[in-house]
């Protein structure tokens, strides 16, 4: 019997003061290409998890010389009791997660700085 189709959403949102943020999500089997998100705004994205198990989407961040890469939904196990929807926060000193289960904001990955090469 097939399973019933569980639809999963997340956003990241650019809480950065006046600064454009790229944001370029990928799985194994899709990339999302890169988009500039302005202030205030969010690049958002729904799938539907492998039945298998194993879905992961990581994000890769990068503001003027700053960069971070980090994992923006991972299924644990094959237990789809629902929807997810997850919200990451990017700011000035990296990004901060909240789902729906999850009554605070967490702290989930901080910026590194990369040098200009010469």
């Amino acid at each position: 019997m097939p399973r019933p189709s569980v639809e999963h959403t997340v956003h990241v949102a650019n809480k950065l003061r006046d600064k454009t943020l790229i944001v370029h999500c990928r799985s194994k089997d899709d990339d999302l290409e890169a988009h500039a998100v302005g202030l205030g705004e969010s690049f958002q994205w729904s799938f539907e998890p492998n039945a298998l198990g194993g879905t992961l989407f990581w994000c890769d961040l990068a503001v003027q010389d700053k960069r971070l890469t980090f994992a923006a939904f991972e299924q644990i196990g094959l237990d789809q009791s629902g929807p997810y929807t997850g919200h990451w926060y990017v700011r000035g000193d990296g990004v901060y997660g909240k789902d729906k289960s999850a009554d605070d904001v967490f702290f989930k990955a901080a910026w590194r700085r990369v040098w200009p090469r010469r």
